[in-house]
């Protein structure tokens, strides 16, 4: 990414560019204003303390964390992080994602997930990635099935969310399953 391009990838409507501490207000006044349609699915950073954790853990080489930026105001609409990449023979990662309220219903989360996609099966080399969702959280199940991942199965007790173990079902796409749109630029 050169200085004058700060996105990793664009959409007609979105870009997607990596995290930084200058996003740290923007991100953290974002994420209060969407606690309700977050909870009880997703509690995003919300405080300068909280974002500076997860900025960090998202340097971590294991890790790979994406902003989701409207174009025409370059606003933060969502984000999407890539957790556990294995490489070698796996060449996978687990997806984390949430938008938030100002950006809900507009379509900017689908094609945002689409870009990172492209990117995880392009210049990141990842062959599968895995989204693993409450049965009753309906619209981020619908997200990954509009970006063509397969439901695999059901954990019962997989992850422990809001105080307790939650059941989860497991959603999986690899590079072959991904569905082209010929309006996204990779670069």
């Amino acid at each position: 990414m050169t200085s004058t391009e700060r996105y990793l990838a664009r959409g007609p409507r979105v870009g997607i560019r990596p995290f930084t501490a200058a996003d740290r207000q923007e991100f953290t006044t974002f994420a209060r204003q969407s606690v309700d349609l977050h909870r009880p699915w997703l509690f995003p950073p919300d405080t300068d303390d909280t974002f500076d954790g997860y900025l960090a853990r998202l340097q971590e080489p294991l890790r790979e964390g994406y902003l989701i930026c409207e174009l025409d105001s370059g606003r933060i609409a969502g984000y999407l992080t890539i957790n556990n990449i294995v490489h070698g023979g796996f060449q996978s990662g687990a997806i984390g994602y949430g938008v938030f309220a100002h950006a809900a219903g507009c379509g900017l989360m689908s094609e945002g997930l689409r870009l990172v996609l492209r990117h995880a099966f392009g210049p990141l080399g990842l062959h599968r990635l895995e989204a693993n969702i409450q049965p009753a959280n309906k619209h981020s199940i619908s997200l990954v099935e509009r970006a063509g991942f397969r439901l695999e199965g059901f954990s019962p007790d997989f992850l422990f969310v809001d105080g307790a173990w939650r059941d989860h079902e497991r959603w999986a796409l690899t590079s072959e399953m991904l569905q082209e749109d010929a309006e996204d630029q990779v670069g």
